[in-house]
């Protein structure tokens, strides 16, 4: 199955700009795909490297003018995936941009590392970012219709959406597949860097986090569990954010004492990588954590829909002491508050008496079962 991703669209409105476009995303998520589609689309006018080998590498360390100029000659895209692999690429990248007329640069990575935090020149108005998600509903709305994507539910909030899962015909293979894709692919970018302890770690605690999906999430408890300290958890929790495996959420609050703002809520990206985590395929009618799969699955599709469309809202949830709570709220640049509420079967239209005081200009909804679609597609 073809799936159209939106972001090819994207990228492609800003070739000719003189810009260096990166695209950020998990190892199997599409970035090599949507490159070689462009590649193919702009056929010798592109010149395609692969960042992982060496000679290519090596090709790129000799920074000079001349060189960028001999090796972009008669191109007018540049495209390096997995550029994170190439020493100082953003110094390389900065050169090339400021002083090859006429190109535009597109590089992969699959983490923001090198590329925006170790580069040892910014490119801050050189460079235009995208983040690829596994497959988003927005984007099957083409080859789906409604009755087809309700079907395709359960499937999505069970093993999730790498693109690859279109691909395989039994759920051995998808449950197989997303074991391989988080053992031998997702931790990999972690464990090259230095004072990583070692993957066993970093699985039980991704484990420790598939576990308590929608609640918040004591860093102090999981140092305690893992034998590390906060600093540590802390670290390390922001890396499995910089490859893209999990998100937080943090607490917002206005102008309430009782709200609680200190803790975090953490959700992965994906469902299909949450479940293989704690090795859980059953079907829905076997679970007792529809509430959490439901709740992550709205979530990141929101999050993909937002971001595909250009909207950049900050995210928090919303909770009090008493346990008065909402799962998502999204504050755009004027303040405005939207707050959502993720119900496996309906529920109340009601936003919690405390948050209607507090904010009472804020819009409030129910997403369930028999709205869904409208908050995650056109």
């Amino acid at each position: 199955m073809d799936i159209d991703r939106l972001l090819q669209r994207q990228i492609e409105k800003q070739i000719g700009k003189q810009k260096v476009i990166m695209l950020y995303g998990t190892r199997r998520i599409g970035k090599t795909t949507i490159i070689e589609n462009i590649a193919a689309k702009y056929g010798t006018d592109v010149l395609l490297l692969q960042g992982e080998d060496m000679q290519v590498a090596e090709l790129l360390q000799k920074r000079t003018i001349a060189n960028y100029k001999k090796i972009t000659s008669g191109k007018k895209i540049i495209i390096i995936d997995e550029a994170q692999a190439v020493p100082e690429i953003g110094k390389i990248l900065k050169l090339m941009i400021d002083n090859v007329k006429g190109i535009t640069v597109i590089v992969t990575g699959s983490s923001s590392f090198d590329l925006v935090y170790k580069t040892g020149e910014p490119l801050v108005g050189r460079n235009l970012v995208y983040q690829l998600y596994p497959v988003a509903q927005c984007e099957l709305a083409k080859t789906e219709n409604p009755l087809v994507t309700i079907g395709n539910l359960e499937q999505r909030l069970i093993y999730g959406s790498y693109p690859e899962l279109w691909q395989m015909d039994t759920a051995d293979e998808q449950q197989n597949y997303l074991k391989q894709l988080v053992n031998s692919y997702l931790l990999k970018d972690l464990l090259i860097f230095e004072n990583v302890k070692g993957a066993e770690v970093l699985f039980k605690l991704l484990q420790m986090l598939a576990w308590q999906v929608g609640s918040q999430v004591s860093t102090v408890e999981l140092g305690n569990s893992l034998q590390m300290n906060k600093k540590t958890v802390e670290r390390y929790l922001d890396l499995l954010t910089k490859v893209f495996i999990i998100y937080p959420l943090s607490g917002y609050s206005g102008n309430l004492r009782k709200e609680v703002t200190k803790s975090k809520k953490w959700y992965f990206h994906d469902n299909g990588i949450r479940n293989a985590l704690i090795n859980n395929f059953s079907p829905l009618h076997a679970r007792n954590d529809i509430g959490q799969l439901w709740e992550q699955y709205v979530m990141s599709e929101r999050l993909k829909y937002n971001s595909y469309k250009g909207y950049h809202p900050q995210y928090f949830f919303w909770r009090t002491y008493d346990g008065q709570e909402i799962d998502l709220l999204e504050i755009n640049d004027r303040q405005q508050i939207q707050a959502i509420e993720c119900k496996w079967q309906k529920g109340k239209k009601k936003p919690p008496i405390a948050f209607a005081k507090a904010y009472p200009d804020a819009d409030f909804a129910i997403v369930d079962q028999g709205n869904y679609l409208d908050w995650i597609t056109d």
